[in-house]
């Protein structure tokens, strides 16, 4: 059943509330998957905190007219599922984490910031590490020095606390002499 005009519209500014905010959009053509797997995908996409959604694509080029991903629109042919998030690299990820497993997931485009991505371009967005795991890398290049220093000195204080005992008995004996 279509939608009326009030629904396209609705639709359109759904979506375009989700593209302003976004950093990243890929799609990808979903012909001949299972209800099933599409509904895995769907709980996947919504646990990364991925807005996915499957969308005629005239309402998809309204949505993103006049925005970043206006680039978009000229692959958006095809039955076609759109994956966009704030974060850079959820969407890419979830989509191509599904690809592999499905063959029948097809990558055809992606926009990042602006600029217009190919499938492996889409791929090598989704290598890298989320933000949490970035964050904790650079934590532990950054504490590095600092926990080097605290073992060093550990090390200091125990090799002196061992060597205390024989001190302390030469410096009471030296008096009572």
């Amino acid at each position: 059943m279509g939608l009326n005009l009030n629904d396209k519209k609705a639709v359109v500014a759904e979506v375009s509330a989700k593209v302003a905010t976004a950093q990243t959009i890929v799609v990808a053509e979903y012909r001949g998957i299972q209800v099933a797997h599409l509904t895995q995908l769907r709980a996947k996409a919504r646990a990364q905190g991925v807005y996915l959604r499957v969308l005629k694509n005239t309402l998809a080029r309204r949505a993103v007219e006049g925005t970043q991903f206006a680039a978009l629109a000229d692959s958006m042919t095809g039955p076609l599922i759109y994956s966009i998030s704030d974060d850079a690299v959820a969407a890419a990820k979830v989509i191509n984490d599904f690809a592999k497993t499905n063959d029948k997931l097809v990558i055809t485009a992606g926009n990042f910031a602006g600029k217009q991505l190919d499938k492996a371009a889409v791929a090598a967005l989704a290598s890298i590490p989320s933000r949490e795991v970035l964050l904790s890398q650079l934590l532990g290049v950054m504490l590095a020095p600092v926990s080097g220093f605290a073992r060093g000195l550990a090390a200091l204080a125990a090799k002196k606390s061992e060597g205390a005992p024989v001190a302390e008995v030469a410096a009471e004996e030296a008096p009572a002499a």
